[in-house]
């Protein structure tokens, strides 16, 4: 049984309905923690805080929305001021993947995977750090990709976007850290989840519970140290 180590400490997660954002809320109340997660369905929301209920130490609730809007992300972090009395930790997850060429990617598709990816924790860092350094201090966890470093044909848009929340992670890193607040960036390469077409069902990919278990790694570090970067792949990937 995980230690309740962050017995009482309030965390968001984005994205926390399925794969890797699910994993980490399951993580994170498994360790104490009173969690808040969004989706961007009702149905989904209402599922996961159901599955995770069972297994959590402390308060475990939900919200729908869609990290693309600044409104609703302010509505999902109101929401969170009401069931939690603070904000510690926020896990940036929700994102998504469109696979086609730069000739074949549409400009919605582009806006999409930008809007969610970049924009969208933008917007919920900018909510959560107020929250933070009113209280003192607080923990920003950024789940990105190896596709931030590392471009492949087919993946133009999905590639800006990380590469972006790769340098916007470490700018944020330098504006905040005399203010208490650490930021760390999570790189998973290939991941078992539905995240999109070219994922799921291969035993050699990472587990989702295995993101989970470097949030929880990442958050029982001493503060004096912040391990700013987390590249993570499979031990032996298809050959």
């Amino acid at each position: 049984m995980t230690e309740a180590f962050l017995n009482e400490r309030n965390a968001v997660v984005t994205g926390g309905t399925k794969g890797i954002g699910f994993a980490i809320a399951k993580a994170l109340s498994g360790a104490g923690a009173n969690v808040v997660i969004c989706g961007r369905t009702g149905e989904g929301v209402d599922n996961a805080v159901r599955q995770l209920t069972k297994h959590a130490k402390n308060k475990v609730a939900g919200k729908v929305a869609d990290v693309r809007s600044s409104t609703e992300v302010a509505d999902l972090f109101a929401f969170a001021d009401q069931e939690l009395s603070g904000l510690d930790i926020l896990v940036n997850n929700a994102g998504l993947g469109i696979f086609r060429s730069t000739q074949q990617l549409t400009i919605d598709e582009w806006h999409t995977m930008l809007e969610t990816n970049l924009s969208g924790t933008f917007y919920c860092s900018k909510e959560a750090l107020g929250r933070m350094m009113k209280r003192g201090a607080g923990y920003i966890i950024n789940i990105g990709s190896l596709a931030g470093k590392n471009a492949f044909a087919g993946a133009a848009g999905y590639n800006a976007s990380k590469f972006g929340l790769r340098g916007f992670t470490e700018a944020m890193l330098l504006d905040h850290r005399y203010d208490n607040v650490r930021v760390s960036h999570i790189m998973p390469g290939s991941v078992d989840t539905d995240f999109s077409t070219r994922s799921g069902g291969a035993e050699w990919k990472i587990a989702p519970e295995d993101i989970g278990q470097i949030v929880l790694m990442l958050l029982r570090m001493p503060e004096r140290t912040l391990v700013s970067q987390v590249e993570v792949r499979p031990s032996k990937p298809k050959k």
